[in-house]
């Protein structure tokens, strides 16, 4: 898919498959209680808020009300590519960056969910950089929360606060010990997120504004970049257009996917049903390797093409990022969509030509 195509409006069969895969997933969503109330959200325009926004156009439309507004620091662009959002009278937007917006004057809110961060190559090639905008942008967003009326927020974290999961540990628990090395910058966006949580139960503790934490994993599905760093992406584009899948890697890693309809789902039920003061994994825990997923892939979407490991096994001990999510579970929350399905649907997407 050509830079040129990725900036062009979706097309109405791509949005038509983002609300086809969020429809059969609503009946797992308690929505109750979101009807009525009022969101706002950072990081909603790009891949989670991609899915966040296309999930609350369906609750909208079937008569679950919120009212949501979203940070972005171009919401015009985002509108340009997301025609399906425009004109929505249940959607607002405000122009600026995490660490130094404006809020909207005079507007109360009720729930907040706090998912902005740059997670780039380019931004972690800039520690500091990513560090503060975590760190400041959370300071600049619980300020904003307290003038704003916000009884609840969920904070997007990520499965880095833990840092190396060790080999023998399949899965990495909510309530693990574990934690990155401070001493080394490239844990800063890990250490970055592990502060914001801190700041929220220090929030919680002093001001009374319940905090749920959502530790995310990896991803799939329609939205998620195919030229960027995430190996999944770069299966399906290779699967689609190259002439073989390469694994820039020895394949060893292990991984799991979490679709992002379901992705939204567990998010809106963190932030409505999720025990303030806990952490969740959000993930699946099914876990495969790199070089079983581009052959996952390849057999989904293109049977017959050569899989091509680029480095030989390195000898070192297997290197895993996949969460345990029994406290998911516990809310009713799963793994619905099949990695098949997940595939499929991102091939369909990324084959649609834009509008």
């Amino acid at each position: 898919m050509s830079t040129a195509s990725a900036l062009r409006p979706l097309s109405s069969q791509q949005i038509a498959l983002l609300d086809h895969s969020v429809q059969q997933l609503l009946p797992h969503l308690d929505a109750a209680a979101l009807r009525g109330k009022r969101i706002f959200i950072t990081g909603g325009t790009g891949f989670f808020g991609l899915w966040l926004l296309s999930t609350l156009a369906c609750l909208n439309r079937q008569a679950c009300e919120t009212e949501v507004c979203v940070l972005s620091r171009d919401p015009q662009a985002f509108l340009a590519k997301h025609p399906q959002f425009q004109s929505q009278a249940w959607l607002s937007f405000v122009p600026g960056n995490v660490r130094d917006f404006s809020a909207p004057a005079g507007r109360r809110f009720e729930l907040l969910i706090h998912a902005a961060t740059e997670t780039s190559m380019t931004a972690h090639g800039r520690p500091l950089q990513m560090f503060e905008d975590i760190v400041l942008g959370t300071r600049r967003v619980i300020d904003m929360a307290l003038a704003s009326g916000v009884q609840r927020m969920l904070l997007v974290s990520s499965g880095a606060v833990y840092g190396v999961q060790p080999s023998h540990l399949e899965r990495q628990p909510e309530d693990s010990a574990l934690a990155c090395d401070p001493l080394l910058t490239s844990n800063a966006y890990g250490e970055g997120k592990r502060v914001m949580e801190l700041m929220g139960a220090m929030c919680q503790q002093s001001h009374g504004i319940e905090s749920v934490v959502a530790r995310c994993f990896a991803f799939s599905g329609p939205g998620l970049p195919l030229d960027a760093h995430f190996a999944i992406g770069n299966f399906v584009r290779d699967a689609l257009w190259a002439d073989e899948i390469r694994v820039q890697g020895d394949g060893t890693p292990m991984r799991s996917y979490l679709f992002g309809a379901d992705l939204a789902v567990w998010l809106l039920q963190l932030l409505s049903h999720g025990q303030a003061g806990l952490a969740y994994n959000v993930g699946s825990d099914e876990s495969l390797s790199i070089a079983d997923l581009a052959h996952r892939v390849r057999d989904c979407l293109a049977p017959g093409k050569p899989v091509r490991i680029l480095q030989p096994p390195s000898g070192l001990a297997l290197k895993r990022y996949v969460p345990a999510i029994e406290r998911a579970r516990a809310l009713g929350l799963a793994p619905w969509t099949s990695l098949p399905e997940a595939l499929r649907l991102s091939a369909q997407y990324a084959q649609q030509p834009a509008g």
